[in-house]
């Protein structure tokens, strides 16, 4: 199925679901990160390929593997089954990000088909993503990260699996959890707040997920900032706490002195 078919039937699906979407995203509970979640987002046997589609081992995968996040990232999406560069551009096109714009109020969105810092991710057994906040800009650090759209393929999976989707409260005590189930789809607002985690995964069974960041040229707050993606540890881990807050200040300057970036080198380059 191609791209602008998929893009179709997202976006009917989600309208068919926008009074409870808006209510969701305008008043978010547990947590100040809006965000809405939507599940039956495609046919099942369609989600059913995507799935299908991801490498079961992860070959080809790039390994982030430290104490700030465990989990395999591939943006080379031309070395995939074909179903994986059309859902993942589906979630990209002018449709999608246009019904997106309008419900939560974000103007002038726009995709990223480098991918930067998105794609696809496979997450094993033991692998994890600690509190952070992502990267405020793309990598050429001419637009701020406004929306993550994280899409999920795994069947029959349960919070006992771990790998679940978290959005933290303010001081990063409490955790709204959100299973990240098999064709569910997840969008959430990403600023200088927004602290989001993956609880170690628990499962013998990859967990599969389609990730795409939505940018603009103004900031969330109309203030300028930049930070790159900084962790932070989970309550009961105080000293990687400490160690995250002098890692985000060393990766801070060095990023700002030197203009590198974490990702860069792993960016899609093939035209989309």
């Amino acid at each position: 199925m191609d791209r602008s078919t998929i893009a179709r039937l997202i976006v009917d699906r989600l309208e068919s679901e926008r009074p409870r979407i808006e209510a969701q995203w305008n008043k978010p509970d547990g947590t100040t990160t809006h965000y809405f979640v939507v599940d039956d987002l495609l046919p099942a046997e369609l989600a059913k390929q995507v799935y299908a589609a991801f490498p079961r081992d992860g070959n080809g995968f790039f390994s982030r593997d430290t104490f700030r996040e465990k989990k395999r990232t591939s943006s080379h999406l031309s070395e995939y089954p074909t179903i994986l560069g059309e859902i993942t551009y589906a979630i990209q096109s002018p449709e999608v990000i246009g019904w997106c714009a309008e419900v939560t109020g974000i103007e002038q969105l726009e995709p990223d088909p480098t991918l930067y810092a998105g794609g696809l991710s496979m997450m094993f057994k033991g692998d994890f993503l600690n509190p952070h906040i992502d990267n405020s800009h793309d990598a050429q650090r001419n637009r701020y990260r406004r929306l993550n759209a994280l899409y999920y393929v795994s069947p029959n999976w349960s919070v006992e699996k771990g790998g679940n989707f978290e959005l933290w409260n303010d001081d990063r005590t409490k955790p709204v959890t959100i299973i990240s189930g098999d064709n569910r789809l997840v969008i959430m607002e990403t600023n200088k707040t927004s602290w989001h985690s993956v609880s170690p995964v628990a499962s013998d069974l990859a967990r599969c997920c389609v990730s795409s960041y939505f940018f603009t040229k103004d900031s969330p707050d109309a203030t300028g900032y930049f930070h790159v993606t900084s962790f932070d540890g989970r309550p009961d881990e105080k000293m990687k706490k400490v160690v995250s807050a002098a890692d985000n200040a060393l990766r801070n300057v060095v990023a700002k002195t030197l203009k590198l970036g974490r990702g860069k080198d792993e960016a899609n380059t093939t035209k989309k």
